[in-house]
């Protein structure tokens, strides 16, 4: 079970949002880069980051910092948000990151996500990013009025090498991630899933290695380790365990 430490940056700052919520966010002291720098200290090898900014204004935003990030740690890297264009996936791809996400772009435009699963091969990840079923776009501020499943469905054989999959009603909330959810999703997925949404403790991730789903290949962890929740002394014991 891969374990990725996230970082939402706002701002130039590490935050956390609830539910997707921008007007209700938590900001934290610590710079991204710092934070990447403690990750890599404690022994993980792979992060996941967002880049809020970006993903409100569909650009690049803080694509500064994730250079950085690449350059300083060494980590195996997957960043989203507001790559809507060829151009900034290989911006990423240039700067070292492993896995650039799609998510309301390639929901919008299907031909946009297969045109990028074939110039990146393996480079390609998918975020979907559901509530009630259905997929969100835009930083969560639009319904799609899709199905998550049936969208999966029509992209399966595109070339996708990963796939994200958060329930934003758990999003932020520590109430524990959607495992029956995300359980359908790497049943239906032709490449693996990442849990993604609400994990609050450590039992969260033992629970979604007693899942002993083979196509769920990780978990992220966000504001649970920013809060104290979770120690990340014991949480990279997990890597292993």
């Amino acid at each position: 079970m891969k374990i990725f430490p996230a970082i939402d940056i706002k701002d130039k700052k590490c935050v956390r949002l609830i539910r997707g919520d921008f007007d209700n966010k938590t900001e934290y002291k610590i710079s991204p880069v710092e934070q990447a720098e403690k990750y890599k200290d404690h022994g993980f090898i792979n992060l996941h980051i967002v880049d809020l900014d970006g993903a409100l204004i569909g650009k690049t935003v803080n694509l500064d910092i994730i250079k950085e990030i690449v350059k300083k740690s060494n980590l195996k890297i997957e960043v989203g948000g507001g790559i809507r264009n060829i151009d900034s996936i290989k911006k990423y791809t240039d700067a070292g990151v492993e896995k650039v996400i799609l998510g309301s772009a390639a929901i919008k435009d299907k031909n946009f996500l297969k045109e990028a699963c074939e110039k990146f091969p393996n480079k390609i990840a998918l975020g979907l990013d559901a509530k009630d079923g259905h997929l969100s776009v835009s930083g969560w501020k639009e319904n799609s009025n899709q199905l998550t499943l049936n969208f999966l469905k029509e992209v399966n054989d595109y070339g996708v090498s990963r796939l994200i999959y958060t329930d934003i009603n758990q999003d932020g909330m520590k109430q524990g991630p959607n495992y029956e959810e995300t359980s359908k999703v790497a049943n239906t997925s032709n490449c693996p899933v990442i849990i993604s949404g609400g994990v609050s403790s450590i039992d969260d991730i033992k629970r979604a290695k007693e899942l002993n789903n083979n196509n769920i290949e990780g978990i992220i962890v966000g504001k649970a380790i920013y809060d104290g929740d979770i120690n990340l002394d014991e949480l990279v014991k997990e890597l292993d365990a």
